[in-house]
């Protein structure tokens, strides 16, 4: 009988995860802080060629870009002569699961059916989990879905409930757990019990998946408007659709469009709070993950993620949640399309952004998902009441998270705010060192932290010395 108490599963953790993905994570380690992460990306084995086969022989990519016009035209009322982009959306909510992450589970799945695994697991709250459902529908493989749902008072929150609805519907088990640490331990008992695979939103067949999109945008514009796009905006949590569209958009050579993250603005809630949990009004794509993932990637279901932001965010913005509740209204209502928040968090920050650029500038917003019962804004904004969260018209710049929920009382008033990257930089550093136990660095060392916050050598010694390290 195998010990099963916390410490002891938690101690297998490797072993667990080498057996359920089939990688051996230590032979791309180096010592100190750096690995190979190239290197680690190609041990999904294929080519960007190859995905797209493997994505259309189940209906996923190929998705179509429209260019919101009506949203475009009211930007421009606001916005400085001369000033006013176009704005553009990829619009993913038409893959089989309803958003963009069929593409990571298109090749998770289908690489965990050609090693000969009976079921997968994934360990998520969010879109991934219908999208490893689908798929594992497809290629006749269990899935047992595990998801953080409720505090402590049995309370769920509505949009993940309705992700749990989805799933199930797509024949999977669903496992809802309390939030806290006990997902972790729940979701490393199932894989060594199952033996089935781990289809993590992070591993190098998660996040290659996603470079199908970024290649997709730049061959489109290339067909549609004869460029590449000036921006590309990408909502982000845990870092993984940034990373895989920037990869993408380089492999098509696109390298100079600018990429940009957007994250619903949660500052002062803790997302593994039981008495907070439910005092937000958007389950992903806010800095509750954005921000910690981004300044250290290494804290995901795998030893080593493979989405890693910092290599290719050129500027980070941050949104309310009242302000995307009133983009989702716009979108509908202006452009006759009815999409969920999380690529809606993008369009918000792309909308005020565009008033920032000039009009012949092209924003590309690269993700819509699907929307259903408990993705609506009437049954957020009711659970928000319930939860004792004021719901008022006025200055979303006023908004308190956990307080209140400011719905604009004009579009002007929508306003992307900028994080200091030059921060999010040196906290990268600083948990890198901090989490490997150094008091110095080796020069693989700085090569490889020169890579990971996309600064030259100079300018992470410069950090470096900031923090009284040694190299």
């Amino acid at each position: 009988m195998k010990d099963n108490s916390y410490l002891a599963v938690m101690s297998r953790k490797n072993e667990i995860m080498k057996k359920a993905v089939g990688i051996d994570y230590k032979e791309f380690e180096a010592d100190g802080i750096s690995f190979d992460y190239e290197r680690m990306m190609k041990e999904t084995g294929y080519t960007l060629e190859e995905m797209i086969e493997i994505q259309g022989r189940t209906g996923v990519g190929n998705t179509p870009i429209y260019e919101l016009r009506n949203l475009t035209e009211v930007a421009r009322k606001f916005a400085p002569k001369g000033k006013g982009a176009r704005i553009f959306v990829k619009d993913e909510a038409s893959n089989p699961s309803g958003s963009f992450k069929a593409r990571r589970a298109a090749n998770a799945v289908y690489h965990a059916k050609k090693l000969g695994y009976k079921g997968v697991i994934a360990a998520t709250s969010g879109n991934y989990g219908a999208a490893v459902a689908s798929q594992a529908a497809m290629h006749g493989l269990d899935c047992i879905i595990v998801q953080e749902c409720y505090d402590s008072k049995w309370k769920g929150q509505p949009e993940i409930i309705e992700k749990a609805r989805k799933c199930e519907a797509y024949g999977a088990e669903v496992v809802q757990l309390t939030v806290g640490p006990e997902l972790f331990y729940y979701f490393l008992l199932l894989l060594e019990e199952t033996g089935y695979f781990n289809a993590s939103l992070y591993t190098p067949f998660g996040i290659a998946g996603v470079e199908t999109l970024g290649y997709e945008i730049a061959m489109q514009f290339r067909e549609k408007e004869g460029r590449d796009p000036d921006v590309v905006v990408a909502t982000n949590a845990g870092g993984g659709n940034l990373t895989g569209t920037a990869r993408g958009l380089i492999k098509a050579g696109a390298s100079n469009v600018q990429i940009i993250g957007a994250s619903v603005d949660l500052k002062g809630l803790h997302m593994a709070s039981d008495n907070q949990f439910n005092k937000k009004s958007f389950t992903t794509g806010h800095t509750g993950f954005g921000m910690p993932f981004s300044t250290w990637p290494d804290r995901s279901d795998v030893p080593r993620s493979a989405a890693r932001p910092l290599r290719y965010m050129d500027r980070y913005l941050t949104v309310t949640q009242g302000e995307v509740f009133y983009i989702t209204e716009a979108l509908a209502q202006l452009e006759g399309l009815e999409r969920g928040p999380a690529g809606n968090t993008s369009l918000t920050a792309a909308f005020s952004l565009a008033q920032e650029l000039d009009e012949d500038k092209i924003i590309v917003v690269q993700e819509t998902e699907y929307t259903g019962a408990g993705k609506h804004i009437q049954p957020q904004l009711s659970f928000a009441k319930e939860n004792g969260i004021e719901v008022i018209i006025g200055d979303p710049k006023e908004q308190i998270p956990g307080k209140n929920i400011i719905l604009p009382s004009s579009p002007e008033l929508i306003k992307a705010k900028d994080i200091d990257m030059d921060k999010l930089r040196k906290s990268l550093i600083t948990n890198a060192v901090k989490n490997n136990k150094l008091t110095s660095v080796s020069n693989e060392d700085i090569s490889f932290l020169t890579e990971e916050i996309n600064r030259n050598e100079e300018y992470v010694k410069n950090l470096l010395k900031e923090i009284n390290i040694n190299f």
